[in-house]
């Protein structure tokens, strides 16, 4: 009898020891290890021609490639490409393509440029941490699970320094609720209530402060106050604010959402979900580099509950890696929010052991941020998540 058995998902390094130490030579390891990745890569908005000579060029570099029957006819404008191989095969693929018309220089490139940010996606540039720890703090009288238990100065101070003291590696203070429903607030109601506090907390924390604003008088005058991130709930949507966040030269938080928080979750409709979060995802990339603000200044947040039935919540906490193939480091807000609540039938202040589960599987794929209320309880999940994935 033998001991046969298929290994777990091994990254690069593990691929590379495992051969290391079964004895391969090294030039042997440098050939192989390549062959033994599998990835499988789906492009959009190629022209139908286009997408012909990719699959043909896959296939001769010993992968499988599939597109529509359309494309193979030429009968559609734009065509869709799901390609599927090793590492090696993609290495070979992408070479070919460097030298083929249609644009496919550029496909090369965002291939390329996928593969390597999938497996190892940058990190903070502020923290060398796999995952941070983002607080929550909530200075609104209606926010869903604090509301109105921090809307003092006062205690929205002493909560911030509990949540250092706990180990969180940046504070989010948030003057309007972006809660299902909620009504929107002033710009100057809003900074009455945001401007106090982090001019405080600023003074007493060495850690970096987020300002959660959607409007650029807002972030302006935080950052003025001591503010070192904005966390933008529409994503630069707001007039004025991909020129603010340019101006101010910090990095910013860009979030999904359809619609608005009045009325985002009455009926959200999606072709597929994580298709259409990538389409948006790369719209606001594309417009705040078009303004001066640098890719590694770019958070990205695919907006759980925001626009979000249950089974789209599902599906991106599911896929949320695939996101990591635009080069910008994920943040996840999953913490006590009303999908945990259909799942349990439980109301917010019984949805921790919830939150920490996501919280778990965020970090083992590579979720950069964690935007939580349980802070403690949360950095012992992660620590624990790191230290089986490190050994």
């Amino acid at each position: 009898m033998f001991e046969t058995r298929i290994l777990s998902d091994l990254d690069k390094k593990e691929r590379w020891d495992l051969l290391e130490d079964m004895g391969c030579e090294r030039r042997g390891i440098e050939i192989m290890a390549p062959k033994s990745e599998h990835k499988l890569i789906y492009a959009r908005g190629l022209d139908p021609k286009a997408a012909n000579i990719v699959k043909q060029e896959f296939l001769s570099s010993g992968g499988e490639a599939a597109v529509s029957w359309k494309a193979l006819n030429i009968s559609e404008d734009k065509s869709e490409i799901v390609m599927m191989g090793t590492l090696s095969q993609f290495n070979r693929t992408i070479n070919k393509l460097r030298e083929q018309p249609f644009n496919l220089d550029i496909l090369a490139q965002e291939i390329e440029y996928a593969i390597e940010n999938f497996d190892t996606p940058p990190k903070l540039l502020w923290s060398e941490k796999n995952t941070a720890i983002m607080g929550v703090l909530n200075v609104t009288p209606d926010s869903f699970h604090d509301g109105g238990r921090f809307d003092v100065k006062e205690k929205a101070v002493e909560r911030g320094l509990e949540m250092v003291d706990e180990g969180a590696d940046i504070i989010d203070i948030g003057g309007e609720s972006t809660r299902p429903g909620s009504e929107r607030i002033t710009p100057k109601e809003e900074k009455k209530r945001v401007i106090p506090v982090i001019e405080e907390l600023s003074s007493m924390i060495d850690i970096p402060i987020c300002v959660d604003t959607y409007k650029p008088e807002v972030a302006g005058s935080a950052v003025e106050a001591g503010a070192d991130i904005v966390n933008d709930v529409f994503g630069l949507r707001s007039e004025g604010m991909p020129e603010k966040i340019a101006e101010l030269d910090v990095p910013i938080i860009l979030m999904h959402m359809q619609g608005e928080p009045k009325t985002m979750q009455e009926n959200p409709i999606y072709d597929d979900v994580i298709t259409d979060i990538s389409s948006f995802f790369l719209d606001r990339i594309r417009i705040a580099e078009d303004v001066g603000i640098d890719r590694d200044k770019i958070i990205l947040d695919p907006g759980i509950g925001f626009g979000k039935k249950l089974h789209h919540n599902l599906e991106i906490l599911k896929r949320m890696e695939e996101f990591n193939s635009f080069g910008c480091p994920l943040l996840l807000g999953a913490s006590r929010k009303s999908f945990l609540g259909e799942i349990l039938k439980k109301p917010s202040e019984e949805r921790l052991y919830g939150s920490l589960a996501v919280a778990s599987l965020a970090a083992e794929k590579n979720i950069r941020i964690l935007r939580v209320h349980d802070v403690e309880e949360t950095i012992d999940v992660v620590k624990t998540v790191e230290a089986i994935k490190s050994n």
